[in-house]
C-alpha cells in the first residue's frame, strides 16, 4: 500500500532552507531529493498557499493570521530572511507555483492539508480539487499521483468527497485506540505518525491491516534504518544532508 518514495524532504529542504518556500524545494533538489512534504492552507481569497503556521511571525514577517491576507499579498511578504540573508525575498508561494516546480523537476509530493481553525472542510475540498485539476492528465493515464494527508478528519473527509481519485493519509501524533476502524471509515491508504510514538508491534499491526506506514520527522541515519527494519514504508527528514535521498 505504499507505491511512493521512501524518503521525503520535510517542508521542502529540511533544516537547510526556509521551510515551505521555493528556495526549500531548490535546496532539496540540490541534495538529490525528488520527493517532498509540504503544507497547504487557504489565504483570505480562498486560494491555497504553502505555509505551515496559521499565524504570521515565525517564518513569515508580520502580524495577524494567514487568512487575513490574499494569496497575492502573502506572495510579497518576507518568508526567507528569518533563515538567513541569502534567502531574503522569498515569499509565501502559491500552491500552484509549488506544484508547477515539482512537476517540472519530477518531484513527488506529499501534500499536507493544514487548515486554519474553522476552515477544515473548506481547505480539504479546495486543496483536493486543485490537486485533482493539476493532475488531470496523470489521473487519466493512471500515473503515480501525489498523496494528500492531514491531521484533520474533517479535511480528509472533504478531500475524499471532492476528489475521490486522490489517495489520502491520516496524520496522527500517536496512533490512537480504534485506529484500524477509523482508518477504514476515512478510506485512507496510510497512517502517518510521530516516529517517537511508534513501537515494532504497532508497526507490524498497521502493516497487517494493509495500510502504508509513514513517520515524521526522522533525523538520524540510525533511527531511519531501525524504522525501516520495523516495516515502516517511508519517512520525512529535516536532515537531508545526513540521510541520502535514496
Amino acid at each position: 500500500m505504499w507505491p511512493y518514495p521512501r524518503i521525503l524532504a520535510h517542508r521542502g529542504g529540511g533544516t537547510l532552507a526556509p521551510e515551505n518556500t521555493l528556495a526549500a524545494l531548490r535546496c532539496g533538489l540540490a541534495y538529490g531529493y525528488r520527493a517532498v512534504e509540504f503544507d497547504v492552507m487557504l489565504a483570505r481569497d480562498g486560494l491555497p498557499v504553502v505555509v505551515h503556521d496559521p499565524q504570521l511571525g515565525r517564518t513569515v514577517a508580520g502580524t495577524g493570521n494567514i487568512n487575513d491576507y490574499t494569496a497575492a499579498q502573502l506572495g510579497k511578504m518576507e518568508a526567507g530572511a528569518w533563515f538567513g540573508p541569502d534567502f531574503a525575498g522569498e515569499g509565501v508561494p502559491a500552491f500552484e507555483a509549488v506544484v508547477d516546480y515539482c512537476k517540472a523537476q519530477g518531484i513527488w509530493m506529499n501534500i499536507e492539508i493544514k487548515p486554519a481553525p474553522g476552515f477544515e472542510e473548506q481547505t480539504g475540498a479546495v486543496v483536493a480539487r486543485a490537486t485533482r485539476d493539476y493532475f488531470a492528465a496523470e489521473i487519466a493515464a493512471g500515473a503515480l499521483l501525489p498523496l494528500l494527508s492531514s491531521f484533520s478528519i474533517e479535511a480528509l473527509q472533504a478531500a475524499r468527497q471532492a476528489a475521490p481519485a486522490l489517495a489520502r493519509g491520516w496524520l496522527v501524533e500517536e496512533i490512537p485506540a480504534g485506529w484500524a476502524q477509523q482508518a477504514k471509515e476515512l478510506g485512507v491508504v496510510a497512517l502517518h505518525c510521530n516516529h517517537k510514538q511508534l513501537t515494532p508491534a504497532l508497526a507490524q499491526a498497521v502493516k497487517q491491516e494493509g495500510l502504508g506506514l509513514f513517520c515524521y520527522t526522522v533525523n538520524t541515519p540510525e533511527r531511519a534504518s531501525e524504522l525501516l527494519a520495523w516495516g515502516v514504508d517511508g519517512f520525512c527528514t529535516d536532515r537531508i544532508d545526513l540521510i541520502a535521498a535514496q
